[in-house]
């Protein structure tokens, strides 16, 4: 018997261990990241973990380093929220309405659009950048707001997810919404969207994500400062800072805090949204 229990308790000292090594490999190329950022830059990429730290690659992204041209970093983090935030609410909110329709309403081609979604996503958003450009370009949202949001408003991968969720709901619950009266309208947003609450969680994080480090578009939808979104203003600092890692670091840091926050306050219900997508 206590043979048996110091057995099991060695297997769980073991699985701790292994637990704690792999999040340290997960963990440690951002955390090496944030220390080289902050660390003196004799120190940088020369050890594993610095022990001097100073903030000159900051004072160098904010003043402009070498160059002493100071960069519009709060206008173009505004930006940078402005565009993510609105692209994602219209990403979730198009992908949700899509998905109704093709899971739970009756039509002539849904077979035929639910397919063709699904075989659309192993195509490359790339292919479509110039045809896409062409067209903003001519209907005049070149280096606007509109320009930068709309073409980033619809989401296959959103309309695929809110589909198969959908799918699974029991038609049950939108018969008796339709013999109470409510409009397919009510019955999306009143009943299909608060039950799915834990997976739009998973959704939004991934579409904010996903929008937050979208640099491509970024840089060929504007042209003036005043437009410049985050990415595409770090982007404009590897130049000139090229042989700086310290201010690159820094740069990436800067980039990916925000998202790092918006996951700690949502880890809850992006926990609870996995859990449901892996029964």
């Amino acid at each position: 018997m206590v043979g048996s229990k110091r057995h099991s308790g060695a297997r769980r000292a073991v699985r701790y261990a292994l637990a704690i090594v792999l999040l340290l490999i997960m963990v440690y190329p951002y955390l090496y990241m944030v220390l080289n950022s902050f660390a003196d830059w004799t120190q940088i990429d020369k050890t594993l973990i610095p022990t001097k730290f100073t903030t000159r690659s900051y004072d160098w992204l904010l003043h402009g380093g070498e160059t002493g041209v100071t960069r519009p970093w709060f206008h173009a983090f505004m930006n940078s929220v402005i565009v993510s935030l609105c692209s994602t609410v219209l990403m979730m909110l198009f992908g949700v309405m899509v998905a109704y329709a093709l899971a739970k309403l009756n039509f002539f081609g849904r077979k035929a659009i639910d397919n063709f979604v699904l075989f659309h996503m192993f195509f490359p958003a790339i292919i479509l950048l110039i045809p896409t450009f062409l067209i903003i370009q001519r209907v005049g949202l070149y280096d606007t707001y509109l320009g930068l949001i709309l073409p980033k408003a619809v989401s296959l991968w959103a309309i695929f997810m809110y589909t198969n969720f959908f799918k699974a709901v029991p038609q049950v619950f939108i018969e008796a919404a339709r013999l109470d009266g409510a409009s397919d309208l009510k019955i999306m947003y009143r009943i299909m969207l608060p039950m799915s609450r834990s997976i739009t969680t998973v959704i939004f994080l991934f579409l904010l994500m996903e929008r937050w480090t979208e640099l491509l578009w970024d840089m060929i939808a504007v042209k003036s400062d005043s437009m410049l979104t985050l990415n595409v203003l770090l982007s404009q600092m590897f130049g000139p800072y090229g042989s700086y890692p310290g201010p690159l670091y820094a740069a990436s840091t800067v980039l990916t805090l925000p998202i790092i926050i918006m996951f700690i306050i949502f880890s809850k219900k992006f926990k609870e949204g996995m859990q449901f997508n892996l029964k």
